[in-house]
């Protein structure tokens, strides 16, 4: 049975940060791979959400009832992450941590993770060290942790800034083990440099 992979997405989410992992997870890291997790999304309320593109999506689940048992916990960044809504999130962290689950986080969804001290024991990107710190105020304790790259993978947390979302993909997968690291690479090789080279 194929397992979820929970996307939390607020509104004015940004739609492009989960298209290529959404897509690997659903359809298979390349053509004729196994398809091991099935991803859903999860937002506030089963209300549509609409990205910053303009589409509106309809959640699969809303914060109460979103299930317990999931592979990875994908926040999906976007403009709301310091509003009273991703407040809501900070306990669906904690328990994901606490029960050893994956963690994404991309663009303002790292910030978010920073506020809340999520980052203080791992290294991890973002969307610059500058605006982890102006997020974290006295929360975020791990400038020595902080990696200038496109992602970042440690322990289950992955980070990634909001142009990385490729290396976030790829970084996902790998952790997932939705295929092996040579297909996982492949499919990143395509993806970033296209048919023709």
């Amino acid at each position: 049975m194929k397992q979820e992979v929970l996307f939390i997405i607020l509104n004015e989410y940004a739609d492009w940060e989960g298209a290529f992992i959404a897509a690997c997870l659903n359809m298979g890291v390349m053509p004729g791979s196994e398809v091991m997790y099935t991803p859903k999304v999860v937002a506030p309320t089963l209300d549509a959400v609409r990205s910053i593109g303009g589409f509106r999506t309809l959640p699969d689940y809303s914060f109460q009832t979103m299930p317990t048992d999931y592979a990875a916990l994908i926040l999906i960044g976007g403009m709301q992450w310091n509003s009273p809504e991703a407040a809501q999130v900070v306990p669906l962290v904690k328990d994901a941590l606490q029960r050893g689950k994956i963690i994404g986080a991309i663009c303002n969804a790292a910030s978010f993770m920073a506020k809340h001290g999520f980052l203080n024991n791992v290294k991890h990107t973002g969307n610059t060290i500058q605006q982890l710190k102006l997020w974290g105020e006295q929360n975020y304790t791990n400038e020595t942790g902080y990696e200038e790259k496109q992602a970042v993978s440690d322990q289950n947390i992955v980070t990634a800034n909001g142009t990385g979302q490729l290396e976030f993909c790829r970084e996902l997968l790998l952790l997932l083990k939705a295929d092996t690291p040579e297909r996982i690479h492949e499919s990143y090789d395509f993806y970033k440099n296209g048919f023709v080279r």
